[in-house]
């Protein structure tokens, strides 16, 4: 068995520790140490050592790893990432079989959404988390927190004229209205450092369990893949249709807890926002979509279950960390 040993890793590069055989062969290719043609014979040592290099071979799409932008459309490395990403669709359809909504309306899917009886890490962070547990529930989210629309941006191009504008005005907002400061990832930042916690992009990504590496690699495999696209918006409904009362009771648990008012500003953000975004993105976005063409049902189905689905296994592992019956 090959010896994980990442000896370029770290803040130099940018590059996280590796969790497997995989994980630890891209790593050597990004930095010289294999060749690229090695690295198509190497296979994951688990899910999480793939999950972690799909991450790794996404983040060259983001901004993350400035050191490798070069390497981001390696042929082999694509031929990785596009082997990675079929095992997670597989195994992400799986899952949805027989629990998606019937019906990709809508109505359908905002119903859907408000029927979700998953357990709730808002509600237990407004009555009763301690301020240990909230710092490391917003360190954990800053990987995502901190690109915040990014993946779902990429959507954009491949949407009907009257979705494709709907998404823009969305993701308008998303941008802080043409104002950096009021960039919701910069909104989230600012919480970070007011909370004494780093804010650099994917400074947390060594802490972060495997539930939140399938969490942001499955959203950017929605956004960069366009026979996604569905999928794609399906999960921004749901996403959007389940922020707006979890920001609220977020915010109330945050101040309950005396944090910064920064971190507790971030969340009251999101309270009317998202709920103007749900009927945008469930009536303008994915009405239009199955208006114009109705056999993407099936996906817009598929993203909402997803969503919420990679949610409810992202808080039943943290109420195991923390010892807590939900």
């Amino acid at each position: 068995m090959t010896t994980v040993v990442m000896t370029e890793a770290g803040p130099e590069t940018g590059l996280p520790r590796a969790r497997g055989e995989l994980s630890d062969a891209v790593m050597r290719a990004l930095t010289g140490a294999l060749p690229w043609s090695r690295l198509v014979e190497v296979t994951a040592t688990d899910d999480e050592d793939a999950l972690l290099t799909l991450w790794i071979a996404h983040e060259l799409h983001h901004r993350g790893l400035p050191r490798f932008a070069d390497a981001e459309w390696t042929p082999e490395l694509v031929v990785v990432r596009r082997r990675l990403e079929g095992e997670l669709e597989q195994r992400l359809r799986a899952r949805a079989e027989g629990h998606q909504p019937e019906s990709a309306t809508p109505d359908a899917l905002l119903d859907f959404v408000r029927q979700d009886a998953g357990p709730s890490l808002s509600a237990y962070v407004q009555r009763s988390a301690t301020r240990e547990q909230v710092l490391e529930l917003l360190w954990l989210r800053s990987i995502y927190h901190l690109k915040e629309a990014d993946p779902t941006t990429w959507t954009l191009p491949r949407l009907p004229g009257p979705a494709r504008a709907a998404l823009a005005e969305l993701q308008y907002d998303e941008y802080g209205g043409g104002r950096p400061a009021r960039l919701h990832a910069e909104l989230f930042a600012r919480g970070l450092r007011a909370c004494g916690l780093d804010a650099r992009e994917n400074a947390a990504i060594d802490d972060v369990p495997v539930e939140v590496l399938e969490m942001n690699v499955t959203l950017t495999m929605f956004g960069l893949q366009r026979r996604l696209a569905a999928a794609s918006i399906g999960h921004l409904v749901a996403f959007e249709a389940s922020s707006s009362a979890p920001s609220r009771r977020m915010a109330r648990g945050l101040r309950r807890l005396g944090l910064p008012e920064e971190i507790a500003a971030y969340y009251d953000e999101h309270v009317e926002a998202d709920a103007v975004h749900e009927q945008t993105a469930a009536r303008f976005i994915a009405g239009a979509m199955l208006r114009a063409d109705p056999t993407v049902a099936d996906d817009l189905a598929f993203g909402a279950f997803t969503c919420l689905d990679l949610e409810r296994r992202f808080a039943a592992s943290m109420f195991r960390r923390w010892g807590v019956r939900p």
